[in-house]
């Protein structure tokens, strides 16, 4: 019994280790369907470090490939909502506070 018990506590610290949370990070960059203005290459991972909360874009959107682009054409999602209401914002106040921050014009993200 105290060889399963330590056999389960390896395996458990083993699912914990750093190597199996960057599993779960999704990829390191994506490409995002940007409507008329052209596809919008998006660094995930350099978000995700700089930002540590999930939350803070997945609140608005599931983490799942093509989720914004579903939820528009469900209507769930208006048009440039992600844009305006979350990327946008975070950057403006990530520059505002003095510190480094993301593009903040259309062209500077999507591409033709």
């Amino acid at each position: 019994m105290k060889q399963i018990l330590e056999l389960f506590f390896i395996g458990f610290l083993l699912f914990l280790s750093p190597a199996n949370a960057d599993q779960n990070r999704g990829a390191e960059k994506m490409e995002l369907y940007g409507g008329k203005n052209g596809k919008v290459h998006f660094p995930h991972h350099r978000h995700q470090t700089v930002l540590n909360d999930c939350s803070k874009c997945h609140s608005t959107f599931p983490q799942r490939s093509g989720s914004i682009e579903s939820m528009k054409t469900e209507g769930k999602l208006k048009k440039k909502a992600v844009m305006n209401a979350v990327c946008i914002q975070c950057h403006r106040a990530e520059k505002n506070a003095g510190r480094p921050s993301g593009p903040v014009k259309c062209s500077e993200c999507h591409i033709k």
